[in-house]
């Protein structure tokens, strides 16, 4: 088993890379990845797979189905990209990428979409030469930034009958992703008030922009008063306008709202539109507020941890060249010394156990992380959350950028094209591909992971955290359907 998929990646590892290259060079955000959701719906339908588009009513989401029977076992993958990242790749400065969008894969999803891609495929051809029962299932995500496009697919019931879900992230380090994350909102806040002169007649205006900096005192305020692992971040999205010199009519806020457990973000949220409301009744404007989008804690499944990770240590590490060591001391030496200094923690928030003594002198990984269990949080979401509610779910995470690489960051858009990055990658996919095999090969195993899946779930009942009305945003506002 691990031979076949050895030489399947190794055979077609060329095309995987190929197909991040495609998704890296053409960067759309959430929701709006209308190229690249076609490009890879059409590459599995080249590959013999029968593919769903425009599942969960989002055009940007489908997918992709061989084989027939149970077990079902999917493999996620994304493609989204985030705004105000357009990098030239494998350089060690920021610079743009001339005549494109300031768009770019600053969290490296052109890699995960890949490598899914080829764990699936993996399997699919592994079904093929052994004419095996079971059903493999590639999942085309969209909306992962800011969108929590599962969600909205966990919503509609598009994961309905699979009995397993395995999938990855790019980052520094090789490791299981055995942390629970937080749940979160995503909600605007915007005021209307009534334009004026604001030198010779500033009596007669009503100023938004007012309501919104109260708004913001008050929630500054509010951090005292709420649990110590909860977050609340925000951006002013509308100032109202240019000039000082006008009362602003308008003006907007957007909230993202984080705690260890959805009640505990709702909580928050109800006492964050209080005072929103006290914002606008001191500024005698009108206030509306819109949910936008929501995911829940991530729950994880430690059988089906601990069998990713044996998988991924069969699959190893390979000494990174000298090319690439270089390459990541230059990224590195961009980086403050706060920074270099935080880099085990960071890797501890995608699983890593450690100290980091191995990586002294190191610019790169070359080792894979032991597996723990443990109940600390990674202060991060991540909308494979609501998967894991739903079916049992594992992610690992692979070493594909520099030590002290944050995600969000031009540094990580450099390295997304890298011989490193395409090798991490692959690992990932090799990993991920002989755990699903194995899924399909042996009941006891599955039946292990579903057991402890169901166990949970009696417990603790689910329920979609984005309410029934609510439909997919796009970075611009516009409702998808």
């Amino acid at each position: 088993m691990h031979t076949f998929i050895q030489e399947y990646i190794e055979k077609n590892k060329e095309y995987f890379q190929e197909v991040s290259k495609y998704i890296y060079n053409h960067p759309e955000t959430r929701f709006e990845e209308y190229k690249c959701a076609a490009f890879l719906a059409n590459e599995c339908k080249k590959l013999g797979f029968t593919v769903e588009r425009n599942i969960a009513n989002i055009p940007t989401a489908f997918k992709a189905i061989y084989g027939n029977g149970k077990p079902v076992i999917a493999f996620l993958g994304e493609f989204d990209a985030l705004p105000e990242l357009n990098q030239q790749p494998n350089i060690s400065i920021p610079e743009r990428i001339e005549d494109q969008p300031n768009i770019g894969h600053g969290c490296g999803h052109n890699l995960l979409g890949a490598g899914a891609f080829a764990a699936a495929c993996a399997v699919k051809a592994f079904l093929e030469v052994n004419e095996l029962s079971g059903t493999v299932v590639f999942y085309g995500c969209p909306g992962e930034e800011g969108g929590s496009g599962k969600t909205f697919m966990v919503r509609e019931g598009a994961f309905n009958g699979v009995d397993t879900a395995l999938t990855w992230h790019p980052s520094p380090i090789n490791a299981i992703m055995s942390l629970p994350t937080l749940a979160n909102y995503q909600v605007a806040f915007r005021f209307k008030g009534i334009a004026a002169h604001a030198a010779n007649s500033p009596h007669l205006g009503r100023s938004a922009l007012d309501a919104v900096e109260l708004m913001n005192v008050g929630v500054n305020y509010l951090r005292e008063h709420i649990i110590q692992d909860a977050r609340v971040h925000y951006a002013v999205t509308d100032t109202g306008g240019l000039s000082p010199a006008v009362v602003q009519p308008h003006a907007e806020v957007l909230y993202l709202i984080r705690a260890p457990k959805n009640e505990q973000v709702k909580g928050i949220y109800d006492r964050i539109c209080k005072i929103a409301e006290g914002a606008a009744l001191m500024t005698e404007t009108e206030l509306t507020i819109e949910f936008m989008k929501a995911c829940s804690n991530y729950i994880p499944n430690r059988s089906l941890e601990e069998l990713l990770h044996k998988n991924l240590k069969i699959v190893g590490t390979s000494e990174p060249s000298e090319d690439e060591k270089t390459f990541g001391k230059q990224i590195w030496d961009t980086f403050s010394k706060d920074e270099q200094d935080f880099s085990v923690e960071l890797m501890k928030g995608f699983g890593y156990i450690g100290d980091g003594s191995e990586f002294k002198g190191k610019y790169v990984a070359d080792s894979i992380s032991d597996y723990a269990v443990t109940d600390e949080l990674f202060y991060g979401s991540t909308d494979v959350a609501d998967v894991s509610w739903v079916t049992p779910t594992a992610q690992l995470t692979a070493a594909t950028s520099a030590l002290a690489t944050p995600l969000h960051t031009w540094q990580m858009t450099a390295q997304g094209l890298s011989s490193f990055a395409n090798k991490g990658m692959l690992r990932a996919a090799s990993a991920m591909a002989l755990t699903g095999i194995e899924l399909l090969s042996s009941k006891e195993k599955l039946k292990q992971v579903q057991e402890e899946f169901q166990r949970y779930q009696q417990d603790h009942p689910y329920t979609n955290p984005i309410p029934p009305e609510v439909k997919p945003t796009t970075l611009s506002g516009k409702k998808i359907y």
